[in-house]
């Protein structure tokens, strides 16, 4: 697994014109191809008089599924560009969809190519990104006397809490770097006084 990856910050629309032709990039993370197709799906309906929904989608934090389409531009003017912009810019778990409302000049493919490459490229830059870190999940089981200090002093030393479950016992789940696995525990130890239990789970991503 990678050990990180970048990915939009958010999803949103930006668009630019282009000799009268306007282009709407719609931007939006995406964990699956089916969450990116629903997507598509959805833009497409917003917009039934537009054109072209030319598309692109990067999954997997390796990048390992691409998809494009240049819904009836010549091919490798659209879905190409808007696929390569992505891949450039390493951003993971994204769906790009750019909306076309032809404005009656003819772009030619050169045009076409800047125009679908560039309206995704100012939308990643007015949306922005973030960089997600592999974590590994950990549930520290702690009494309730303890439990509202500890979930203090875990936030205050910048730990990733993820969830908290009251129950007989306080179960807080937490993501952690793999490398500071052995000096958590240790930590643990010393806050809880050896009072809390520390079960370790799978892998997962999340804010760095």
């Amino acid at each position: 697994m990678q050990d990180q990856y970048r990915t939009v910050a958010r999803a949103g629309v930006h668009e630019i014109e282009v000799n009268k032709s306007r282009f709407l990039c719609a931007l939006a993370p995406a964990a699956t191809e089916e969450e990116a197709q629903a997507f598509i799906a959805r833009v497409r309906k917003e917009h039934p008089t537009a054109r072209h929904h030319c598309f692109a989608y990067v999954l997997g934090a390796d990048g390992s599924v691409q998809k494009a389409s240049d819904d009836g531009e010549p091919g490798g003017t659209a879905g190409v560009p808007m696929l390569q912009m992505l891949v450039r810019r390493e951003v993971r778990y994204v769906v790009a969809v750019v909306t076309r409302y032809f404005g009656g000049v003819k772009l030619g493919a050169g045009g076409l190519i800047r125009a679908y490459g560039g309206a995704v490229g100012e939308a990643l830059d007015v949306l922005g990104t973030v960089t997600r870190r592999r974590f590994r999940l950990a549930t520290v089981t702690v009494d309730h006397q303890r439990a509202g200090k500890l979930e203090n002093d875990l936030r205050a030393t910048g730990r990733a809490v993820r969830e908290v479950d009251y129950g007989a016992d306080v179960r807080i789940e937490v993501g952690l770097p793999e490398a500071e696995i052995e000096g958590f525990r240790a930590w643990l130890a010393d806050t809880t006084a050896g009072t809390a239990g520390l079960e370790l789970g799978g892998e997962a991503y999340g804010d760095a």
